[in-house]
C-alpha cells in the first residue's frame, strides 16, 4: 500500500493522493514563510501565505488534469490556466484588502479569494475530492492556524504609539529607552515637526506582546513633561 501511495505521490500525472499531498505541502511550506514574515511585524502571516501556496498548487493542478484528462495529452501547456488565474483573481484581491495610513486590513480574505477561485476550478475540471480536501485545508487555515498564530505568536503584533510633545524634539533616545524598559520593540519611527506651534509629532511603530503594561508606560513618558498626548493605535497619523 505505501508503495503505491509513494508511487502516487511522486508521479507526473494529477492523481488524488498526489494532490492531496501537494496541497498539504504548499500549506505547511506557506504557514513556515507565514511565521517568519510575521516575526518580522509583517501583516501578512501563516494564513494568508498557506492560502497563497495552496492556491497557486491547486491552479496548476487543474492546468496540469485538464490536457491530460480531457485532451489526452502528457505534454499540455501547464501554465495557461495558472497565468490567468494569477492575473484575474489578483485583481478580485486587491479590492479585499483596505489600507488605511499604515494599516492594512483583508490580506487573509484577499487570499482566500484566490484559494476559492482555484478550488472553483478544481470542481468545474471534476476533480471533486481534491476538491473537498482544498476545502477542509482552508478552514484548517482560518480555524487551526489563527489560534496557533495567537498562542505563539503574540510578540509580533504591532501597534502604533504616537506621542505629541509640547516642543522641538531633537533627541529621541529618553523616549527610545521608556519603550527599552518595558520590553517594546521599536521596529520604526515617523516624525512631523509644527514649528509654527512648536510641537513634535513622533509615531513610534512597536511589536509587544498582549500583557504589556501600555498604561505604565504611558505614565513612564507622561512623566518626562512636555507631554501633550499619547495614543495607542494601528494607524500611523502624521
Amino acid at each position: 500500500m505505501w508503495e503505491q501511495i509513494i508511487e502516487d505521490i511522486c508521479a507526473k500525472d494529477v492523481t488524488v493522493v498526489g494532490s492531496v499531498f501537494k496541497l498539504m505541502l504548499s500549506l505547511l511550506l506557506g504557514a513556515i514563510v507565514g511565521v517568519e514574515r510575521r516575526q518580522k511585524g509583517q501583516v501578512a502571516g501563516m494564513r494568508t501565505f498557506s492560502l497563497i501556496a495552496m492556491g497557486a498548487t491547486m491552479a496548476m493542478l487543474v492546468s496540469i488534469y485538464i490536457p491530460q484528462e480531457y485532451l489526452g495529452l502528457k505534454n499540455g501547456d501547464p501554465g495557461r490556466i495558472a497565468a490567468q488565474v494569477i492575473s484575474g483573481i489578483g485583481f478580485l484581491g486587491a479590492g479585499a484588502i483596505i489600507q488605511m495610513k499604515g494599516s492594512v486590513r483583508g490580506l487573509t480574505t484577499a487570499a482566500g479569494i484566490w484559494m476559492t477561485a482555484c478550488l472553483g476550478l478544481a470542481v468545474g475540471a471534476g476533480m471533486y475530492i481534491v476538491s473537498v480536501a482544498a476545502c477542509i485545508f482552508i478552514l484548517v487555515v482560518y480555524r487551526i492556524l489563527e489560534q496557533i498564530e495567537k498562542v505563539f505568536l503574540k510578540s509580533a503584533e504591532q501597534k502604533i504609539v504616537r506621542l505629541k510633545v509640547n516642543k522641538i524634539i531633537t533627541d529621541g533616545t529618553p523616549y527610545r529607552a521608556c519603550f527599552r524598559d518595558y520590553r517594546v520593540h521599536i521596529s520604526d519611527e515617523f516624525l512631523r515637526y509644527d514649528y509654527t506651534q512648536g510641537t513634535t509629532i513622533i509615531n513610534f511603530m512597536v511589536r509587544s506582546k498582549d500583557d504589556t503594561d501600555f498604561l505604565g508606560l504611558f505614565e513612564r513618558i507622561h512623566s518626562m513633561g512636555d507631554i501633550l498626548s499619547l495614543t495607542l493605535t494601528n494607524e500611523v497619523n502624521n
